[in-house]
């Protein structure tokens, strides 16, 4: 046993998603710390000032049989960390289907572990557009923005995903298609009774359910939520919970009310990082529009010939893209490699059927292009960061953000300052690679304006 006073301790399902739970975390004054793979203790003990840290995982692309694989150590070693509760973060979208990135596989795996009472399933998420009542999902169109709320299956971008289309808003419905654990509700309604009585009503349901779902539409219910969780864990049997950073905006926001933590305002200035880094494996709508907006407002781009790698007839050392982004930064001019700007790109549908034409299934296809795309782009990165001085670089992408990290040689992030929700500027852990010191911003698909990649190179679109 680790020493008791860590809070929480998280295993996200992607890299991007585990850097928006730590964000919340390090807002309500609980210092964490991100690991690329599980720490030992020897890791841990480099960082004796947290009281919470998150494994950045790619579960997200992964099958029922790789999951099982990864997760059961993980868990084992969450387990053992002594934290009061430990939380499979998962994309407040909830992208899972029975065959990749299976969410109810992970709560199979994790309930078998730890042994919890009852697993809380909390995926509302207010402040980033993602709302929960009656039990069906719904979305903004983006993360950070304006955009128009939908339900799951009618979102837009969501219902379209190349690989876990959303067809079903009714979480306890799509879970279903996952686990054979039975999924009980505490509803807005219940949500909004005094404390003992959704207390009692939630006793009740975990009675007859495995899994509690919570909904959540505004903001000062989520600490309602934290204050119906919390009670259910200690550092020697830990309360499992599975959603977005709703469960961090839950349990943060019970402790900052009782006082057992204290928020932070204060964070250091970041100012302005020119020419910026950016690299995309990002095919979200939302990423195609800013890279547009970025590209008309003076941004190199390098679009990666995606074809070839599928196909394997590019050059390995990516030695023309290198140079030409290394050209364009000693000019001061900020860039942008991408794979893909959308799933209408031909780049994209060209590389599908290369690979579909080698046989490969569709789950395969995602497992294959998220590692060959990610070390491309990381590979390119780490030589343009060896060659020419960078301070900040941008990594898009759900999907391929681990891989790329992993290339780059980093082993954790710390939080430096916040940008956008869900996308923290980060400072990285890289011994023994140029990317050690390196301010690193995870972006996932949905986070985002349009002018988000001019605006993080500015450092101005910081939330105080």
């Amino acid at each position: 046993m680790m020493p008791n006073n860590l809070l929480l301790a998280f295993y996200g399902d992607d890299f991007t998603g585990s850097t928006d739970a730590m964000e919340i975390l390090e807002r309500a004054g609980i210092r964490t710390a991100l690991f690329i793979e599980p720490p030992t203790p020897e890791d841990l003990a480099r960082f004796p000032h947290i009281r919470a840290f998150g494994i950045a995982g790619m579960t997200r692309a992964m099958t029922p049989v790789q999951m099982e694989e990864t997760l059961r150590p993980a868990f084992e070693m969450l387990k053992k960390a002594g934290a009061r509760h430990i939380h499979y973060k998962v994309c407040s979208t909830f992208d899972s289907s029975p065959t990749i990135g299976s969410i109810g596989k992970a709560i199979d795996i994790g309930a078998e572990v730890l042994d919890p009472r009852f697993v809380s399933l909390v995926v509302a998420a207010p402040s980033l557009g993602r709302y929960c009542a009656f039990g069906n999902l719904f979305a903004r169109m983006g993360i950070g923005s304006n955009g128009q709320i939908h339900r799951l299956d009618r979102h837009p971008s969501m219902s379209k995903h190349p690989t876990t289309p959303a067809d079903e808003s009714d979480l306890r419905l799509h879970l279903s298609k996952q686990t054979q654990k039975p999924c009980g509700l505490i509803d807005i309604l219940q949500i909004e009774k005094p404390r003992k009585e959704a207390a009692s009503l939630l006793e009740a349901s975990i009675g007859e359910n495995d899994i509690i779902l919570f909904d959540g539409l505004y903001e000062n219910q989520m600490p309602r939520i934290g204050a119906l969780i919390d009670p259910y864990g200690s550092h020697d049997s830990p309360h499992f919970s599975v959603g977005s950073s709703g469960v961090e905006m839950a349990l943060t926001g019970f402790w900052n009310a009782k006082g057992t933590t204290l928020p932070r305002t204060q964070w250091p200035e970041i100012g302005q990082a020119s020419p910026l880094l950016v690299v995309s494996g990002s095919c979200s709508p939302v990423t195609s529009r800013q890279i547009d907006y970025a590209l008309a407002h003076g941004f190199g781009e390098i679009a990666l010939d995606t074809p070839a790698i599928a196909a394997g007839t590019h050059n390995p050392t990516f030695k023309d893209e290198i140079e030409k982004a290394v050209r364009w930064i000693e000019k001061g001019k900020s860039v942008i490699i991408h794979t893909s700007k959308s799933t209408q790109d031909d780049r994209f549908i060209q590389s599908n059927t290369i690979l579909k034409n080698k046989g490969l299934s569709s789950i395969e296809i995602q497992t294959l292009t998220s590692s060959l795309y990610g070390k491309a782009l990381g590979s390119i990165a780490s030589q343009v960061i060896a060659t020419v001085p960078i301070q900040r670089i941008v990594i898009a992408g759900g999907d391929t953000s681990g891989v790329v990290a992993r290339t780059l040689g980093i082993k954790a992030v710390e939080m430096l300052a916040p940008l956008t929700p869900g996308a923290p500027l980060c400072h990285a852990f890289a011994p023994d690679s140029h990317a050690d010191g390196l301010e690193v911003n995870f972006k996932g698909g949905q986070v985002g304006s349009e002018a988000y990649f001019e605006e993080v190179g500015r450092g101005s679109l910081i939330d105080r």
